[in-house]
C-alpha cells in the first residue's frame, strides 16, 4: 500500500477484490482496537473479516492455482491461520460476553 497506493492489489482482475483488500488498511486495525478492548462487536467483525479475507484471497488466486497447483503452498498460511480465527471467534465471544457480564469490584483505596 505504501508503494502502490490503490493500485497494490491490482494483480486481481475484480474491482471489489481490490476494494475490499485495500479496505483492509482500515478494517484489520479496527478489529484488532475492537478486540483488544475486549468488544462483543470485535469478535465478530474479526470473523467476518478473516472470512472474507480467505474468500477474496481463494476466488483471486484461484487461477493460478488452477494453472499451477503448486501455488497452493501460498495460501496454506493464510487458510490455516484463518479457520485458527473463525474457529476462536465463539469461544472469544463467550469469554468476552462472561466479562461484561460481571460486575466490575471495586478496588479499595488506600
Amino acid at each position: 500500500m505504501a508503494r502502490a497506493g490503490i493500485h497494490a492489489h491490482a494483480m486481481f482482475p475484480q474491482v471489489s477484490s481490490q476494494v475490499f483488500f485495500v479496505s483492509l488498511v482500515v478494517l484489520d486495525p479496527l478489529v484488532i482496537v475492537l478486540v483488544g478492548l475486549a468488544r462483543r462487536e470485535g469478535t465478530w467483525l474479526a470473523g467476518a473479516v478473516m472470512v472474507l479475507d480467505m474468500c477474496g484471497n481463494w476466488w483471486g488466486n484461484w487461477h493460478w492455482i488452477h494453472d499451477d497447483p503448486s501455488q497452493l503452498m501460498r495460501l496454506v498460511p493464510l487458510t490455516i491461520f484463518g479457520v485458527f480465527v473463525v474457529a476462536s471467534v465463539l469461544p472469544l465471544h463467550r469469554a468476552v460476553a462472561g466479562m461484561a457480564d460481571k460486575p466490575e469490584t471495586a478496588v479499595p483505596s488506600a
